[in-house]
Order: C-alpha cells, then structure tokens, then sequence
C-alpha cells in the first residue's frame, strides 16, 4: 500500500495536466499502468493504477463519501472540501481536505487526541508560521497525519491522512 500512496501525487499532476480530457490512460516512470476518469458535472475522478503490487483504484472530489477507520471523525460542522480514497487490497489510504472555523492548533489536537485514542504512538509534531503538522503509526500499521494552516478568514484548513496496510 505505501507504493501505492507514493503514486497518488505523480498520478494527480499527471490528471491536473490533461487540461479537458474526461477519460484517458497514463504511464508512470516505473512502467506503472492507469486508466481515469474525470465526471464533468461533478469533478469527481476515478482512476486505476496497475503496478507490480497489483492493481489499486482511486477516487477523488469534494462529494466522494468520507469513511474514516474506527475512532475518527470529521471536525464538528467542518466543511469537506475534498476527499481522496485510495484501495488495494486489503488496504486503503484517505486524505481529506477540509475547512474548519478554528484554529490550526485547536483542529491538530482533536485530531491527536482521536489518533491516540486509536492507538498511534506520535512520532513528529511540528509548529511553523501558524501550521501544526502531526503524524505517527499504531503498532497494526495505521497511519495518520493532519496538517493544519491558517487560512485567510481567520479559520484553517487542514488535510487529515489516514492509511491502513494490506496483505
């Protein structure tokens, strides 16, 4: 799965520069595989990825269903801005964008508090120029991180990462 979360980034630049296209096929610089789609009407993307791992697919947009691992939850009254679900196999990996009325610091510790209670020992915190960024792992192999920046309306915005291993 980790191979497959390394490919999320290169895979959505590589869809960002199809410009109008809604449906196509990509390649990677390891020889990896996809196929995506892109709904006009609600900006929703579907890809395929083939690697030597197997085959994983993804799913992206602001109206994608959010389904967080056990103990976590969307902030009280945030909006999701958007919300990305990467599958292969057994695992899976989620990254949500959203957009809260409070502070990073108060947005990165609830988070916290939900990933200790989940069992992640928290291996990194940072504070830089207003943003807080946590993450760490649980000894079953879940993984989380937020990052959360101030925004321009006195709120943040912040982007929560969850990934769960697969066989």
């Amino acid at each position: 799965m980790r191979v497959t979360l390394a490919l999320i980034a290169p895979i959505t630049l590589a869809l960002a520069a199809c410009g109008g296209e809604t449906s196509g096929t990509i390649e990677g610089e390891d020889g990896e595989t996809g196929e995506y789609t892109i709904d006009r009407d609600t900006g929703e993307t579907t890809a395929t990825i083939t690697t030597e791992d197997g085959t994983a697919t993804l799913r992206s947009g602001s109206n994608v269903p959010v389904d967080l691992p056990g103990g976590f939850t969307i902030y009280p009254e945030a909006e999701v801005v958007s919300n990305t679900v990467v599958k292969q196999g057994n695992g899976s990996g989620t990254l949500v964008t959203l957009s809260p009325h409070v502070s990073p610091a108060t947005l990165a510790a609830f988070y916290k508090a939900q990933a200790e209670k989940a069992g992640v020992t928290i291996q990194m915190e940072m504070s830089t120029n207003g943003a807080q960024i946590i993450g760490g792992e649980s000894d079953d192999g879940l993984t989380f991180s937020i990052m959360a920046s101030p925004d321009d309306e006195g709120g943040s915005t912040g982007q929560l990462t969850l990934g769960t291993k697969g066989d």
